[in-house]
């Protein structure tokens, strides 16, 4: 009850002293608008590949997207700079999906990554919540409980990317990319492809180096690969570093999502 109540007013405090009185109206009609298309229906799905999510580049070539989660929570604020500098000196391209929190933490290093070519940003949520439109949880994280909610997870982490990049955000990876398959067509209608994955690429950072590193080399064309870029302390970083040049040598080459098409 106590942590309901807290996620209620952070997000009371972000709808109406963050934005400004305007475009807090605007909110809340959107919010009525979403309400209003899918209010009564009920979910029949759970997990991370329900109906609409993307997991995987729809192409035979060698080609794979590397895909970073950066989570915000407040022992997930920071930052693996080892991995990024390496990915930014060998031209690894990748998507990052950023939470309002890890930006909130990281505001300079946010911007030095949005505005580098070599990354593209995605939208990881304002809360880090999973995508539900009934509260359901997973791995002791309470979901969005219901459409309101869901809208203002999604979208107010939209514009707070868009505000500061002037991009916004093409792609929606929900807090432990679980979802409902309502909230994936919630988050199709405020202009989100949601993005799961084919690879687990480091299992939220618990994985060691050469866990990671197996994972990596077991890729195949087209996949998608899901890992963490705010645990240095993981073995993330370490077992990228040393999977990438193997991949390259089997000739295998990194993408952005937004160059394939998705499925």
């Amino acid at each position: 009850m106590i942590r309901t109540a807290l996620l209620t007013s952070m997000l009371l405090f972000f709808v109406t002293t963050l934005l400004p009185a305007a475009t807090a109206e605007e909110m809340n009609l959107l919010i009525h608008r979403i309400e209003h298309e899918f209010n009564g229906r009920q979910p029949e799905q759970w997990g991370e590949r329900v109906t609409g999510v993307r997991t995987r580049l729809d192409t035979d070539r060698k080609v794979l997207a590397l895909t970073l989660d950066a989570c915000g929570s407040p022992r997930g604020n920071g930052v693996d700079r080892k991995l990024l500098d390496f990915l930014i000196a060998h031209q690894i391209p990748a998507t990052l999906f950023i939470n309002a929190r890890w930006i909130d933490a990281n505001p300079a290093l946010f911007r030095e990554l949005a505005a580098n070519p070599l990354f593209e940003i995605g939208n990881h949520g304002l809360l880090h919540r999973p995508a539900s439109v009934n509260g359901r949880a997973v791995y002791g994280i309470n979901g969005t409980k219901n459409l309101g909610e869901l809208v203002q997870e999604i979208e107010l982490n939209a514009r707070k990317i868009e505000a500061i990049t002037g991009k916004r955000p093409r792609y929606y990876r929900s807090g432990t990319a679980y979802y409902d398959e309502i909230a994936v067509e919630v988050a199709n209608r405020l202009g989100h492809e949601v993005i799961g994955f084919s690879v687990l690429g480091d299992a939220g950072a618990t994985y060691s180096a050469a866990q990671v590193k197996a994972a990596f080399l077991a890729a195949r064309p087209g996949d998608i690969i899901i890992a963490h870029m705010n645990h240095p302390e993981a073995g993330t970083g370490a077992g990228i570093m040393a999977a990438v040049p193997l991949l390259e040598q089997r000739g295998y080459r990194f993408v952005r999502l937004s160059e394939y098409p998705l499925r």
